[in-house]
């Protein structure tokens, strides 16, 4: 909640500054928040006929341990689209 309350702050910065003004950890943070958004995304069954993407059982467990290492850095070098409509953390590398 911390890493998406700090995105939500820092979104009109970013609209007004230059992204190159922001410090390091800041730009982490965004990073980290819009690679949490997009993890979010996880194709719903229920949603199926919206977006045309089967739906994934994922469990409890396996989604808190993907935030984790999202928080965690595990994942900083992968491209944030590839965090979009997946199921579990395992899938962000196969885009």
């Amino acid at each position: 909640m911390r890493v998406l309350q700090r995105y939500r702050d820092l979104q009109d910065i970013i609209a007004i500054l230059a992204w190159t003004n922001f410090r390091p950890h800041d730009r982490l943070t965004v990073n980290r928040a819009r690679k949490i958004q997009r993890f979010l995304s996880q194709p719903f069954s229920v949603a199926e006929v919206f977006t045309g993407r089967a739906g994934k059982q994922v469990p409890v467990q396996d989604t808190v341990r993907g935030f984790k290492e999202i928080l965690d850095g595990k994942h900083d070098a992968v491209p944030e689209g590839n965090f979009y409509m997946k199921g579990g953390i395992e899938e962000i590398q196969e885009k």
